[in-house]
């Protein structure tokens, strides 16, 4: 995709390019449940247990869209549907969101499972590497015919 320039009423810190394009905390939730949870429809975020209202979900889905980190496509069994997945540039956003899990499991109790924990901070690249393989290969499984 490329890189951007920062909007002419925006500064150019690296900060800020982060989180402009996801807003707040409703678009980090879905991008954290695109990628850890493996949730990919509508009504799969609206039952995360998060209480997000139903125009907030669909006003940050449309960003994370224009801005390139999900894309959507038709469901096959229901083409009113969409079902949604991270792009690369989305992908990229796992490193960042590993380090938020781990500084909230240090400083706060929360519902991580500790064996992930312990993965993430033990064998972070390895982590990684299996979020982007099973990506990967759920973004294949999606292009194929039967698929569609």
């Amino acid at each position: 995709m490329g890189r951007h320039l920062p909007s002419p009423d925006r500064s150019a810190c690296p900060i800020n390019a982060f989180l402009e394009p996801l807003g707040d905390r409703w678009a980090l939730l879905i991008v954290r449940d695109l990628l850890f949870k493996g949730r990919t429809r509508y009504g799969d975020f609206l039952e995360g247990g998060e209480g997000i209202a139903t125009n907030i979900l669909a006003s940050r889905l449309r960003r994370l869209e224009s801005s390139g980190i999900v894309e959507s496509r038709s469901d096959g069994a229901d083409a009113r549907k969409r079902i949604y997945r991270l792009t690369p540039k989305g992908l990229d956003l796992a490193p960042a969101l590993i380090e938020m899990v781990l500084w909230g499991a240090k400083h706060y109790q929360t519902a991580a499972p500790p064996a992930v924990i312990r993965k993430m901070t033990r064998d972070r690249e390895g982590f990684l590497l299996e979020l982007r393989k099973t990506h990967t290969l759920q973004n294949e499984d999606s292009t194929t015919p039967e698929a569609r």
